[in-house]
């Protein structure tokens, strides 16, 4: 059995999971999404492309319905226990097998929660699941029960994101050292990845965004690499994964002589990050270090270039993205607390000039400062 946490870390966060249940008043939870799974049973598939589903009941009963390809790799990466199998067939109703496999467990009649948000249930499935559960029991939206336990992080797995640091950190070595004039960014995205998986790293949830000349300015995955100019920037976004537990991070590299306007932009980011981690503290708001950030921004007049969005919470993580909820955004409620972790990236995105220049560094929150798990390097890079 390959399992990367202990008996006893799983069933304390079963049992946080089932207070979260019962606050809300749930009889049962139906899950979606692979992150869920992994974190309460150590499943560990991309299977969920296809359609699975796990249930857990009020009494902490834990069934999963999902392929005969994860008939094997469920019973070996999980503590679970009943594994049901859908067979695929072009008259297959795998929504009804879930349904059979939850009146087994009790849930005809009971008040269940689903995690509609999940990438594994598409639009498609999320109406098959409706339909087989019509008048079977009453559902609501359970997204975020599990969600909201997995946010504060146990020391184990705190554990794993400072290791996803330190390969973040050996990561960007490369992208600092590699982006040089004449230089194909494939090369460094094959090197930066190599890196990551010699030291015992996992591919990251999402592409990499990286770019060079105006294509720096993309802050998503863009097919078609560049080779760096003489005179050029380049943008580097990246996660690096443990275990599935991501650490983030984001910088600009300049070739050549970098001009005043991008000094001055590289000298607002590395300010707006300190003032940001220096607000990560608990009990500020995710809407403090939104505010953080965007003051240092508009004092400094590239507030025209900034983003609605500074960030997220970071934690373990499947494709398609390693970005988690919630996303530090202006008036965001939510209050931090110790064993948080967040990736928070000061993006300056200037169509009027075309020049970019951008930092990020991911951090847990602590009783005290926040402590970075990878380490952004605050002066600009110039090659």
């Amino acid at each position: 059995m390959t399992l990367h946490f202990t008996r006893e870390e799983f069933d304390s966060r079963q049992q946080r999971t089932l207070a979260r249940m019962a606050a809300a008043g749930l009889d049962g939870l139906l899950m979606f999404k692979q992150e869920s799974m992994y974190y309460l049973t150590g499943y560990d598939t991309g299977g969920f492309s296809m359609f699975q589903g796990m249930y857990m009941t009020s009494e902490g009963r834990i069934a999963l319905l999902t392929r005969t390809a994860d008939r094997l790799q469920s019973r070996m990466t999980s503590v679970l226990e009943d594994i049901r199998i859908w067979i695929d067939a072009e008259d297959a109703k795998p929504g009804e097998d879930l349904r059979e496999m939850m009146r087994d467990l009790g849930a005809e009649g009971k008040k269940v929660g689903v995690e509609y948000h999940a990438y594994g249930l598409t639009a498609q499935r999320g109406k098959m699941v409706d339909a087989a559960l019509d008048g079977f029991c009453t559902v609501i939206d359970g997204s975020d029960v599990v969600r909201e336990v997995r946010i504060v992080k146990s020391e184990a797995e705190l554990e794993y994101l400072r290791k996803a640091g330190a390969l973040c950190d050996a990561a960007w070595n490369v992208a600092n050292t590699m982006s040089v004039p004449g230089v194909f960014l494939g090369d460094v995205y094959g090197e930066m990845t190599n890196v990551i998986m010699r030291g015992d790293g996992d591919p990251s949830a999402s592409r990499w965004p990286m770019g060079a000349g105006e294509n720096a300015l993309l802050v998503r995955y863009h097919t078609g690499k560049e080779t760096v100019a003489p005179q050029d920037q380049v943008t580097h976004e990246f996660a690096a994964a443990y275990r599935h537990y991501h650490a983030c991070a984001m910088s600009t590299v300049v070739t050549g002589t970098a001009s005043g306007k991008q000094l001055d932009m590289a000298k607002a980011c590395a300010e707006a990050l300190d003032h940001v981690e220096e607000t990560l503290r608990a009990g500020n708001t995710v809407g403090d270090l939104y505010n953080a950030h965007a003051r240092v921004f508009d004092r400094t007049g590239f507030g025209h270039a900034k983003l609605a969005a500074c960030g997220y919470t970071l934690g373990v993580s499947y494709p398609p993205t390693w970005m988690d909820w919630p996303m530090i955004w202006k008036d965001h409620p939510d209050v931090l607390a110790p064993g948080m972790v967040f990736f928070m990236h000061m993006i300056l995105l200037d169509d009027t000039t075309g020049l970019t220049v951008s930092l990020g560094e991911t951090a847990i929150i602590t009783d005290g400062a926040c402590t970075p798990v990878c380490h952004a390097p605050r002066d600009l890079v110039v090659n």
